[in-house]
């Protein structure tokens, strides 16, 4: 009867974790990127215990080694981006005047205004819109804060007792399936560690390339756009496509050729190439192993589902399923 009700309370648990985070999402962020940081680092850590180090003294020394990286590359990076969001600031009246010279007639001929204006709500306005804005703006800047300031006392606590964590949880597994839990979540943990710590990488390297390259064929706002399309591609095609459009809008902007939008498509181009022949390859592998149509089709589901956070854990997620579906499948095949 014991075994039974250790698998009932395990599977009780699991249900309800689900539950939790699902009904807390909207105050999960610094908890999950805190989890999400504990998880990268940890390895570090128990490096530095090989060394005969204290497990506190390693999460310490990890630690502050983190802060002190995070530190230099921000006031490493600060003052150039300082100057390319006053050249960005400088342009806003050229952006504007092509938006409504160039950009907004061109948008015009595939929108139809008047179902675009029948579609927004009779009841909502200009003030309203307003009010709406603002309030949900405020409440979007508190939470960044909160994250902010949350998100390393989170990832503290979590590395510093995170084999005390995975004993706990060893501990509310069925006695009868342990094993084969315990040999599930180590090839879980191998793909996803390896997909993650990858995809951060080829994220860096991308935001250089693009950085770099842009800068090099002359445009003022290269190395921001090239680090923000860096950022977006932890979604995959998002970074990319920030990267084509706002690099040959600014582009045009400041040159008024389309020459000098030639030049962007050929940094994309060689960016790509990196990403798909040399970064890619290396740093992520066939680890996931998803066709490109079930890469496109687990973002799309994701972001149904679960919205922004679908879409960025959508992959992992998907990683993790293409694991278990190999463990079971490898257990059936061989009995």
């Amino acid at each position: 009867m014991k075994p039974f009700s250790n698998q009932a309370i395990f599977i009780f648990v699991t249900i309800l974790v689900i539950t939790l985070l699902y009904l807390l999402a909207p105050i999960m962020t610094p908890f999950l990127l805190g989890a999400l940081l504990a998880y990268l680092v940890n390895p570090l850590v128990k490096r530095l215990e090989k060394w005969h180090l204290p497990h506190l003294l390693s999460v310490i020394l990890i630690f502050l080694f983190l802060f002190s990286a995070t530190t230099l590359l921000i006031s490493f990076l600060y003052p150039h981006i300082i100057r390319q969001i006053e050249v960005l600031f400088a342009m806003i009246p050229q952006l504007i005047e092509w938006t409504k010279t160039v950009g907004m007639p061109w948008l015009l001929q595939f929108i139809n205004m008047n179902t675009l204006k029948s579609s927004l709500p009779s009841t909502l306005s200009k003030t309203g819109w307003v009010v709406t804005a603002f309030v949900h703006s405020s409440f979007a800047a508190i939470q960044l804060i909160i994250s902010i300031v949350l998100t390393p006392v989170v990832t503290f606590y979590l590395l510093r007792d995170w084999d005390r964590i995975l004993d706990n949880i060893k501990n509310l597994l069925p006695a009868q399936s342990a094993h084969s839990i315990i040999q599930l979540a180590r090839d879980c943990d191998e793909v996803l560690s390896a997909f993650i710590r990858g995809q951060l990488i080829v994220m860096l390297c991308l935001g250089l390339i693009y950085g770099i390259g842009l800068s090099i064929v002359g445009l003022r706002l290269g190395l921001i756009i090239g680090l923000i399309g860096g950022l977006l591609s932890i979604v995959p095609y998002l970074g990319s496509l920030f990267v084509v459009i706002a690099a040959s809008i600014t582009a045009f902007l400041q040159t008024g050729t389309y020459e000098s939008i030639l030049y962007v498509l050929i940094v994309f181009v060689i960016g790509q190439a990196i990403e798909g022949y040399i970064l890619t390859p290396y740093l992520i592998g066939e680890r996931i192993g998803l066709h490109p149509v079930a890469v496109i089709f687990s973002i799309m589901a994701g972001g149904t589902l679960f919205g922004f956070f679908g879409i960025l854990l959508a992959l992992p997620v998907a990683a993790v399923l293409m694991a278990i579906a190999r463990f079971f499948s490898q257990r059936y095949y061989h009995t």
